[in-house]
């Protein structure tokens, strides 16, 4: 059941008596990855996001060091893939629903005397969800640590790998997933099925975009026919294994900040309250 997570730091293998001994529950890092289940074009299968969030905390918790306490729950494999439902195989949840599982996810670890947890997310749709939980989690219980993380935004040079347009416009399905995938799964991928299609009818000579500053709303089929945007016919193996490597060890460097990490608190430190 543990997938890519090394047994030892899989959370659901622990018994009740190994949580309730546990030493500085404080500061034991507790790590949630998110995923979704959603079309990746022809070429990929639908678990792609879920798969990479597994895939590299399971990376990470390999290379970190053993004294620091760090366990991963299993993967919240659905999200919010609303954008993606005109594609068969989808499954979605409402952001409502998502939030409300995460935080009675989160409210059941705190309860047990966890204080430090990750959400670690894996799927472009949903930040702005793991930011809500994060923060009205932390305003209800002062001393929660709440960490909304999307997974690639560790450092990491998977950067180097992609040409200038993919960096921009490759948000789905293409070099770089299809690289990963190349990587964790390959017997999923079906390369004789990938395409290159970036996407289509943007607005040029504009302010607005599909995910910068300046966003618009969209659905993937507003934007692309296959379902990919960018190119997944120049994916290799080789460049999953170093996206890997590398994204992995930005994740050792981020569990390593959280388990010294401690919540600023000037307000108590002023010796008073302030409720506004």
């Amino acid at each position: 059941m543990h997938s890519f997570i090394p047994p030892d730091r899989f959370f659901p293998y622990l018994s009740w008596t190994d949580v309730e001994a546990m030493p500085d529950k404080a500061n034991v890092v507790v790590i949630q990855p998110v995923g979704a289940i959603e079309q990746h074009g022809p070429h990929l299968p639908i678990v792609v996001d879920a798969a990479i969030a597994t895939a590299v905390l399971g990376q990470a918790l390999e290379k970190l060091e053993a004294d620091i306490p760090a366990f991963a729950l299993p993967t919240l494999c659905y999200g919010k893939s609303n954008e993606h439902w005109h594609f068969p195989g989808t499954i979605t949840l409402s952001a409502t629903t998502l939030m409300t599982t995460l935080i009675e996810v989160a409210e059941s670890l705190y309860r047990s005397g966890f204080r430090k947890l990750v959400l670690m997310n894996a799927h472009g749709g949903q930040p702005q969800v793991m930011e809500i939980v994060a923060r009205d989690l932390h305003q209800k219980y002062e001393d929660f640590c709440v960490f909304p993380l999307f997974t690639w935004r560790v450092p990491h040079n998977a950067g180097e790998l992609l040409t200038d347009k993919e960096k921009e416009l490759g948000i789905h399905a293409g070099d770089a997933e299809t690289s990963v995938l190349l990587s964790i799964l390959p017997d999923q991928v079906n390369m004789d099925a990938a395409v290159c299609e970036y996407p289509q009818q943007l607005p040029e000579a504009s302010l607005l975009s599909m995910e910068d500053k300046l966003p618009f709303a969209w659905t993937t089929r507003d934007l692309s026919r296959s379902g990919v945007m960018g190119d997944a016919t120049v994916a290799t193996r080789e460049k999953g294994d170093r996206i890997m490597a590398s994204v992995s060890d930005g994740w050792v460097k981020v569990i390593r900040d959280i388990y010294r990490f401690q919540q600023p608190q000037v307000w108590r430190s002023r010796g008073e309250s302030w409720n506004g």
